[in-house]
């Protein structure tokens, strides 16, 4: 499964800075593709990624989440075809709301692990209001308050103060049910678009979930940072919803959850991949190992070892891990 990120925000905060700065700094052994959406005659941000990444594709004269909707999924396919990406980046133009993108990847089979919300800490107050922008907060599960350089400790506070404010009454919900999409989300800070790698983490293939729990003994290090990832292993004879059950009473701080796992109403074993709330499933038919799943949140050893005693069915390994 194809991971992806979805990078929205208002005009002129910093997304193409931030994709320049962070993703190349973060990925460089990584197949990264690029899809720039821009409005205008000359595609200038797609000139300065097409210097840096391998693959973009820009449409222009118009937006990704309405009129071109077709487009964007034609050109995405093709440049899985072409090019087969691990990672591909989404950037929104500022007048387009990122959900409907989401939802387009996630028809396309590809895995969202994220809808990123750059925010300008020093200019907020001048857009805030602004319709768009605040359905941009509320269809994001991670905000990345950028320019951080360029104002105080007190004012960048009273920007995330505000941020949570509108994420709060813009919160994508399901129509159907009343439940956010989103189950929870994170504030990052950056200066020049320059993000912590944390906003990145658990990005897994199939192939690294699997060598991850196999060299699971090899990872007790240190702790560097509050980013904690666990592994636990499920006993056999489960059922797809006792997996399911344990998805949906995560507590927030558990922001994904990836893992392979062998129920017995399914007939192959199950790729899982759950980020903020979001699940998808991929069927594996030839994995043949254990099942497990892997747990990235901050400070979630606490929590982790709750699961396991409420679900009879998880079971902590021998060891634990934390992300040096």
């Amino acid at each position: 499964m194809i991971s992806s990120f979805v990078i929205t925000g208002f005009l002129g905060v910093g997304k193409t800075t931030m994709l320049t700065n962070s993703v190349k700094q973060y990925f460089p052994d990584k197949k990264i593709a690029i899809v720039v959406n821009e409005f205008g005659d000359i595609g200038v941000d797609s000139k300065i990624l097409t210097n840096v990444y391998s693959e973009v594709l820009e449409i222009s004269e118009g937006c990704i989440c309405c009129q071109l909707a077709e487009e964007f999924e034609s050109g995405v396919r093709e440049i899985i075809e072409k090019y087969d990406p691990e990672i591909i980046f989404v950037e929104t133009s500022g007048a387009s709301e990122p959900f409907p993108i989401f939802l387009s990847l996630q028809n396309l089979g590809i895995a969202v692990e994220g809808v990123i919300c750059v925010v300008d800490a020093k200019n907020f107050s001048s857009y805030k209001e602004n319709s768009t922008a605040k359905y941009q907060l509320g269809g994001s599960n991670i905000i990345v308050l950028n320019k951080t350089d360029l104002v105080s400790e007190d004012e960048a506070l009273a920007v995330e103060k505000e941020l949570g404010e509108t994420k709060e009454a813009y919160n994508i919900k399901n129509t159907m049910t009343g439940k956010a999409i989103f189950k929870n989300y994170v504030v990052h800070r950056a200066e020049q678009g320059l993000v912590n790698k944390e906003v990145f983490e658990g990005i897994y293939r199939v192939e690294d979930v699997v060598k991850l729990a196999e060299d699971y003994k090899h990872h007790d290090h240190t702790i560097k940072d509050s980013l904690t990832q666990k592994v636990v292993y499920l006993k056999e004879g489960i059922a797809f919803n006792d997996v399911d059950q344990v998805l949906e009473n995560l507590p927030e701080n558990i922001y994904r959850v990836k893992g392979v796992v062998k129920v017995k109403d399914v007939p192959n074993p199950i790729f899982v991949n759950y980020s903020f709330g979001d699940v998808s499933f991929e069927e594996l038919p030839d994995y043949e190992g254990k099942s497990l799943l892997i747990f990235i949140g901050e400070d979630i050893d606490r929590n982790v070892a709750t699961l396991c005693q409420k679900y009879d069915y998880l079971n902590l390994p021998l060891f634990s891990t934390t992300k040096a």
